[in-house]
């Protein structure tokens, strides 16, 4: 096994070989263009006349032609072998060479594979951290941490979404539990005092099935994002809103906020429950996050190529960068967990919808307290493109 590994065509091994195949084969062509040079240049007889002879040194006469022979093959076969030595040394000083440079080059590779087999849930803040040149390795480097950037906040939120689902699932169950033990265990407790448990048990129960239900919502609707949609129905904007303002009348009266509507035809389509919920957590919202004799403006519309809904609420004042991170998932007004009404989930799941259907939503902090959001899809004529803009003033 050990000695297969080490056969194997890796991509430093191949790059060796075929700067070793090029290397030979230019220092071969050289070698013969010399060669061939110099046969042809040794041949001063040629000009002579057939039968001249030259003396030699130790005093033999040799015909010209015959001397000229002896020159060129002797001259050929020296320089054919220290050209042959030549291109043997360079060949292993290249090949050499190429291995050791190859390995330098692709070290941060190496680096890369053994940052990805360490990668697990303890280990995913380290990074490669390559300091080299300036080039595709680098490039790939730099790449490979940006990934691993993206992937350890993926992780984070991922596991702050199960605690912040936990807490909030665990928080009606130990109220109904606690309920039901206190009321069982007292042996005085009457009619009044189990209707008044069952009363608490109800509101827990209650609040637990809006979440779950909220958090079907939302992972339908991410589940969406960026694919066709499983229903696609034209509806209006305008019919869904005026749905959630009647739903949340009691609500509104009971705080006396003062409501400006202004309901025009707004087409779009989509998948008409997802697009009711979008409308529905919009004014919760900017009903449960409002106050007392406050006000509440809700406006659709379209202009052709987009349709549009708008709701505004006076509340708490809420700072312009803190907008971003109430699209996070169980965050109200900025706030993890504050206790209040409602799971956290809404805007979320308006951002995840909006995804779904092409769309954006836009989010403006107001002068002295409250948000105003618009969202913004595509009309009943127009294509609606996947992908999402969530905005901050």
């Amino acid at each position: 096994m050990t000695v297969s590994r080490r056969l194997r065509p890796t991509l430093r091994l191949r790059l060796t070989v075929l700067n070793g195949v090029l290397l030979i084969g230019a220092g071969a062509i050289l070698v013969l263009l010399a060669w061939l040079l110099v046969r042809d240049a040794l041949r001063p007889t040629d000009e002579l006349v057939p039968g001249t002879t030259v003396l030699l040194s130790d005093g033999r006469e040799m015909d010209a032609a015959q001397w000229q022979q002896q020159l060129v093959d002797a001259a050929s076969g020296e320089l054919l072998a220290k050209g042959l030595v030549a291109l043997v040394a360079i060949s292993v000083v290249g090949v050499a060479g190429a291995y050791a440079v190859a390995g330098r080059a692709l070290r941060p590779l190496h680096q890369v594979t053994a940052t990805a087999q360490r990668l697990g849930e303890a280990t995913l803040d380290q990074r490669i951290g390559y300091s080299g040149a300036d080039d595709e390795v680098a490039e790939l480097a730099k790449t490979f941490d940006a990934m691993l950037d993206r992937i350890a906040s993926a992780f984070e939120a991922q596991k702050r979404f199960v605690a912040n689902a936990s807490h909030e699932l665990r928080t009606p169950l130990a109220v109904m539990r606690t309920e039901i033990d206190v009321t069982l265990s007292d042996d005085d407790a009457d009619a009044a005092e189990y209707r008044r448990m069952a009363t608490v048990v109800r509101d827990a129960s209650e609040r637990a099935n809006g979440l779950v239900d909220a958090l079907l919502v939302l992972a339908r609707s991410e589940a969406q994002a960026g694919r066709q949609l499983g229903r696609r129905t034209e509806c209006d904007l305008a019919a869904g809103t005026a749905n959630a303002l009647s739903a949340m009348r009691r609500e509104v009266e009971r705080i006396g906020l003062r409501v400006q509507t202004s309901l025009e035809s707004a087409p779009v389509i989509g998948d008409p429950g997802l697009l009711d919920r979008l409308a529905g957590n919009l004014i919760e919202n900017a009903v449960r996050y409002n106050h007392l004799h406050g006000r509440l403006w809700v406006r659709t519309g379209t202009d052709g190529d987009r349709s549009w809904l708008v709701v505004g609420n006076t509340g708490f004042e809420v700072d312009q960068a803190d907008v971003p991170g109430l699209f996070e998932p169980f965050r109200r007004g900025g706030r993890e967990r504050t206790g209040a009404r409602g799971s956290g989930l809404g805007l979320s799941i308006v951002r995840a919808v909006c995804d779904a259907h092409g769309g954006s939503v836009r989010v403006v902090a107001q002068p002295g307290g409250g948000l105003e959001v618009t969202v913004t899809l595509p009309s009943a004529d127009a294509p609606a493109v996947p992908g999402t803009v969530a905005t901050a003033g």
